[in-house]
């Protein structure tokens, strides 16, 4: 066959394709792998000669027999093809075959679920399948699959009738009028009520249950006892008690002495 998109597919390939090995295909392509039937693309018209001759011949000797016999409507010309032109036809051009075993398949049983149109879509947390803008709502005989969230093939058939199916299995639904609006229902708990924890409770006795304001109070207390601190070290001269040196002798001028016989720097004589 040529390279029409009705036979091959230009899309990208999933991740389960690309891991099976499998190049995307279209419906007919999907259609003719159960029936074992191989597509072979053509990339010209040469390659395709039995099919090519045979259609010059319907388009040249068909056209000039139908004017021939005065037809000019669609259901005499049918009944004209298969009583009249494919018989003799047959009978001019015919070759037997060179074995007579016939090693033609057996029609598969569902014929008409293979020739269909295939989708697969994904069940939504309420069980339900969208596709072709119609709406199908799961039965509950297959809550064991556990279906939310996993994908399901939506067949139409050629006559009408819709399929759901997962993994081989047919799936129950009822179709729905319209997209039905999730409600999402709420449990509202019973609040305890807020007694607060006696005084002797660990927390009243470290002061973790007071909250925020006491904690803010202890911190304010100890900022202003890091100031005073600091602030009484500048006026006493001493340095900081977590320097580790004496006290200087003049508080004006911290580590320097009045006397300049006396060696500068701290002495452990007062």
């Amino acid at each position: 066959m040529d390279r029409d998109s009705i036979y091959r597919c230009e899309g990208v390939p999933s991740i389960a394709e690309q891991l099976a090995g499998k190049a995307p295909q279209t419906q007919f392509g999907r259609a003719m792998e159960p029936l074992g039937v191989e597509l072979i693309l053509a990339n010209s018209p040469q390659a395709k000669g039995r099919v090519e001759r045979m259609n010059g011949v319907l388009q040249d000797r068909l056209v000039k027999a139908l004017r021939l016999a005065g037809i000019h409507d669609l259901e005499r010309a049918n009944r004209f093809l298969a009583e009249e032109f494919l018989p003799a036809f047959n009978r001019k051009f015919n070759v037997a075959a060179a074995s007579p075993v016939d090693v033609h398949q057996a029609v598969p049983r569902h014929l008409d679920e293979v020739l269909s149109w295939e989708e697969e879509r994904v069940v939504q947390g309420d069980w339900t399948v969208a596709c072709g803008g119609q709406w199908y709502q799961l039965d509950r005989q297959h809550e064991a699959l556990s279906l939310v969230r996993r994908k399901v093939i939506v067949r139409s058939l050629r006559d009408g009738p819709v399929q759901l199916g997962y993994r081989g299995q047919k799936l129950k639904w009822r179709e729905l009028p319209g997209r039905r609006e999730r409600v999402q229902a709420r449990r509202v708990k019973a609040r305890r009520p807020a007694v607060p924890p006696p005084s002797s409770h660990p927390w009243r006795r470290l002061g973790v249950g007071v909250g925020q304001e006491y904690w803010r109070g202890v911190k304010a207390q100890g900022r202003a006892m890091r100031a005073a601190a600091r602030l009484g070290s500048r006026d006493s001269g001493r340095p900081s008690l977590r320097s580790g040196l004496p006290a200087s002798r003049n508080p004006s001028r911290g580590n320097r002495t009045t006397n300049n016989n006396q060696p500068r720097g701290h002495s452990l004589v007062s």
